[in-house]
């Protein structure tokens, strides 16, 4: 389907590679004429003098071969292309998905024990004002805030290093990446962070309205060893749906966030391929995601089975 959607798209490649011939035309401003076998030629080159039904069976048979052609804007291997997005995107992809799980887990347990309560009511109104604000909002007020802009000018904006990031010491490069992440990662976090911490909340309170809990308790367990070890385990297996998209952190480029940041990660790569019709990149992209979600897939029912033993796909 996206195969057919983006060859039907008007202003392809060609269009636009004729477009540029036209007026390039010299200094006289006016547009030059495009003979039919310059027309033929290009066609040739990109590969759109076949049919689509053609083009299609020998993209199926290139990536059989992990051969995604060749970008039409970057004039090289569209795996190469991709690859070359990867440490931005992945950076924050795994950063924001770590500290994503590693404080909205403790969190969610904390707010389900004190359900009800002040913290519980407190950390909510907070939690869902985060969850309010557009990526975008947040990314611009940061920058204005932090990043030079009107007030404070602690952080910078675009790239994940500084120039001299070689020259540091093994700690000075850890401290480097960590003052370029601070912004751009917070805006990276704030769709989810919300959601995970109300699902293990949520979770946690089902599993602890359980008879095996009260159970637990009657025997004079402690706290701490009725909710952590008891509890969070059956707690977690909603959660554990989401685990599957560890893999998805390979694509998990954001187009706002990378826009605004300046950062030359793999959201940013896609929609300047759709404005392009770079179609071979974006092939490229849809199928490695695809192949990652279904990846993802997977390892959530792999996760499932690790942390309740009751479930079996046998």
């Amino acid at each position: 389907m996206t195969f057919v959607i983006i060859n039907l798209a008007p202003g392809g490649p060609i269009e636009q590679k004729l477009q540029k011939m036209r007026m390039g035309g010299g200094d006289s401003g006016k547009s030059t004429q495009v003979s039919e076998e310059v027309l033929e030629n290009l066609k040739k080159q990109y590969g759109f003098d076949k049919p689509m039904p053609v083009r299609y069976w020998i993209w199926l048979k290139n990536i059989s071969k992990l051969d995604f052609g060749e970008s039409f804007t970057y004039q090289e291997p569209v795996i190469d292309v991709i690859s070359s997005k990867f440490p931005v995107s992945l950076s924050f992809g795994i950063a924001s998905l770590f500290l994503t799980y590693i404080v909205c887990i403790p969190l969610g347990v904390k707010k389900a024990i004190k359900a009800g309560g002040t913290f519980d009511q407190v950390s909510g109104v907070i939690l869902y004002i985060l969850y309010s604000i557009p990526p975008i909002v947040l990314g611009i007020f940061l920058i204005v805030g932090f990043a030079g802009g009107s007030y404070f000018d602690w952080f910078p904006i675009g790239g994940i290093k500084s120039d001299d990031y070689d020259a540091f010491s093994t700690l000075g490069k850890i401290g480097d990446r960590v003052y370029h992440f601070v912004l751009p990662l917070s805006c990276y976090m704030i769709g989810g962070f919300t959601e995970i911490t109300m699902l293990v909340r949520n979770s946690m309170l089902d599993v602890i309205k359980s008879d095996y809990i009260r159970t637990a308790r009657s025997k004079g367990l402690s706290d701490n060893l009725v909710y952590y070890k008891h509890a969070l385990r059956n707690a977690m297996i909603p959660v554990a749906t989401g685990l599957g998209g560890f893999l998805r952190v390979f694509l998990a480029g954001s187009l706002i966030v990378e826009t605004i940041f300046n950062l030359d990660g793999i959201g940013l790569l896609g929609y300047t391929s759709i404005l392009s019709r770079d179609y071979n990149v974006i092939m490229g992209l849809t199928f490695v995601s695809s192949v990652l979600l279904l990846l993802g897939n997977i390892l959530s029912d792999i996760v499932y089975v690790m942390v309740d033993p009751r479930i079996d796909f046998k």
